[in-house]
């Protein structure tokens, strides 16, 4: 639960407690308390498993980065800066907006992303791929600042492994985006109808073979292991929803639904003639 910043004046608390017999519930009270430790432990078993994904994504970066050219990485992300800001005009009048998100996540389902919504006003794409993730991230993120610096505003996308490597970066300004190629997402550009034009630079051109090849038992290992470790936190996140669900189960006989919706048509009246008398 988070706290309302502004109670009242902003922010609302819609309490459903007001929709359920307490009685039914304290009937199983002690099979809820058991069922939500599950949960918790099954999350927390899940967060280690990230945990330990991100030290074999950092182990198996090391590797990569020191077989990269980082003057060739610049040179790329320097190309892309210039394409995307050329015609960009500079202000300085306001500070300009970034929005910090995630387009990814790991779910029960396994890895997931709204990339088609989130690039449908995109003409122009700017992928970023190779192997050495941290090295796309940089590229991505030196766009970003270097677009927030000329006064553009963007729409700035965390890795969730690794949240301070950035994934992707809208500049709706000028209607393009740079994002890297992210593992264990398929996407594909063609599936979204606005974008235009898909513009490629693969980093691994910019990796020496020679330095690869001494830690070629290392890398293997390493992306077997990054694998497995991000393969068993979904296994938990997945039985954790499975444990969750089977929590709600006590709760369905209790509620009141038909107050619920109507409490729901009454909430979204309201939200409408917000939106309406605000004009958006």
């Amino acid at each position: 639960m988070v706290d309302p910043k502004n109670p009242g004046a902003v922010d609302e608390i819609i309490h459903l407690g007001d929709f359920w017999d307490e009685e039914k519930i304290q009937a199983v009270k002690q099979q809820v308390l058991q069922t939500n430790i599950r949960v918790g432990r099954l999350f927390k078993i899940a967060y280690h498993q990230l945990a330990e994904a991100k030290v074999i994504k950092d182990e198996l970066d090391s590797y990569l980065e020191e077989a990269a050219n980082r003057s060739r990485v610049h040179e790329t992300a320097w190309k892309i800066i210039k394409s995307v800001t050329e015609d960009a005009p500079v202000q300085y009048e306001r500070e300009p907006k970034a929005r910090h998100l995630f387009a990814t996540a790991f779910t029960p389902g396994g890895q997931w992303h709204h990339l088609d919504t989130i690039l449908q006003d995109i003409k122009k794409l700017y992928l970023v791929t190779g192997d050495a993730t941290s090295l796309t991230s940089y590229v991505v993120g030196a766009v970003a600042r270097a677009a927030h610096t000329r006064g553009l505003d963007t729409g700035v996308f965390h890795c969730p492994l690794a949240p301070d490597n950035i994934d992707l970066v809208l500049i709706p300004r000028q209607g393009c985006a740079v994002m890297k190629d992210i593992p264990g997402i398929e996407f594909k550009a063609q599936n979204v109808p606005a974008i235009t034009k898909v513009k490629l630079y693969n980093l691994n051109q910019h990796l020496n073979e020679s330095i690869l090849a001494v830690y070629g038992s290392e890398i293997d290992s390493a992306r077997k292991r990054l694998s497995a470790a991000i393969n068993r936190a979904i296994s938990y996140i997945a039985k954790a929803k499975e444990e969750h669900d089977h929590m709600e189960t006590y709760y369905i006989p209790a509620m009141n639904f038909d107050a619920i919706n109507a409490k729901r048509e009454e909430i979204l009246a309201r939200v409408l003639k917000y939106a309406e008398e605000s004009g958006s």
